[in-house]
């Protein structure tokens, strides 16, 4: 399971007339905590920033799933509610749920969420899907380990 954290930062970046300005921009990350969200950050976004930068705030974000598309480059949050039937009291239960999901537009996010919510078993319904400021999302890869080489030798 992910444990997702809401990076910013905070650099020094040259506008569109040319002159430099102080810009917050959020990411997003995968890490096990707040202290590792934090070294994560700076190592992705070392190579792209010249100058100096700081992590200005990291918030936990709940996110329950990521859906990714290459060929997006907005990020939506979309809140879905599962619908599940409360046999005993025999009312409907709406369970709610935060994804993420990459597209070029509001019409292609939605697109791609009913398609991934459509090979799910249970009755949902979006409820809001909305552009977010991410600039972009970092999710854990494992790195391979220098022990694990070793032995395999």
């Amino acid at each position: 399971m992910h444990n997702w954290f809401e990076c910013k930062v905070r650099y020094e970046k040259t506008g569109e007339d040319g002159l430099p300005k102080k810009v917050t921009e959020p990411y997003l990350v995968d890490a096990l905590s707040f202290t590792e969200a934090e070294a994560r950050i700076i190592k992705e976004i070392t190579p792209f920033v010249s100058g100096e930068f700081t992590v200005s705030n990291i918030r936990r974000a709940r996110i329950a799933e990521l859906f990714d598309n290459p060929s997006g480059d907005k990020w939506y949050r979309s809140k879905v509610n599962f619908i599940s039937l409360d046999e005993e009291k025999g009312v409907e239960k709406k369970t709610a749920s935060t994804m993420m999901v990459q597209a070029e537009n509001l019409k292609d996010a939605l697109a791609l969420l009913i398609e991934k919510l459509s090979a799910t078993l249970s009755d949902w319904e979006v409820v809001s899907i909305a552009e977010t400021p991410i600039m972009d999302v970092y999710p854990y890869v494992p790195q391979p380990d220098a022990a694990t080489s070793i032995e395999q030798e």
